[in-house]
């Protein structure tokens, strides 16, 4: 029988108690507006052509174009691309599995409040994305500079993160109606000393 050395053992539940932990403060962050958030603003409306093709229905890969823009904080564009009966599949920090996202506003204020511990976040296509009928994934990579906040995170803020996922989409009638992200949370925590 192998017997683990009591150091790597301690590191090893150690790590596997952060892990969760951290997960589920970056899920609370996401899903908690501060109190400034809280409070009423005024809006614009914005209208956002997408182009469609001859039968009005938008094109897949214009969608998933649009679909990196609201990541990179172009919100203006949420509703010409999201479906009200959108819903998100993921696992995330607090062990939750996305369900409570719902529609354009849930997306964006979790798009927003993912930013603001990396308020300069720029999501780039890594790969040509797959389309499959009505599926589509693009494999991403994100970077930016990490503004601090993060429970547990040992970087120092304007420390520069670099994460790779994947987001598979599924549309309906020319919008995207459920999501399913894969990220790799291990590499993000490592950069912020998490781990």
């Amino acid at each position: 029988m192998t017997t683990v050395p009591p150091a790597r053992t301690t590191r090893h539940h150690r790590a596997r108690l952060l892990v969760p932990a951290a997960l589920a403060a970056l899920a609370c962050t996401a899903m908690t507006a501060t109190a400034s958030d809280a409070t009423p603003k005024t809006t614009t409306t914005t209208t956002v052509t997408t182009p469609r093709s001859h039968d009005g229905v938008q094109r897949p890969k214009v969608m998933l174009d649009n679909w990196l823009r609201l990541w990179n904080g172009d919100y203006d564009r949420a509703s010409g691309i999201i479906s009200p009966a959108f819903r998100v599949h993921a696992a995330l920090l607090d062990g939750g599995d996305g369900s409570a996202i719902r529609g354009v506003d849930g997306l964006v204020a979790w798009i927003k409040q993912t930013r603001a511990a990396f308020p300069d976040l720029r999501f780039t296509e890594q790969v040509t994305p797959l389309i499959d009928g009505r599926h589509a994934s693009v494999r991403w990579t994100a970077t930016g500079t990490y503004a601090g906040g993060f429970p547990g995170a040992k970087a120092e803020p304007g420390t520069v993160v670099t994460f790779t996922g994947t987001d598979t989409l599924r549309m309906r009638d020319g919008r995207f109606v459920e999501y399913w992200v894969n990220t790799d949370t291990l590499q993000l925590l490592t950069q912020l000393k998490v781990l």
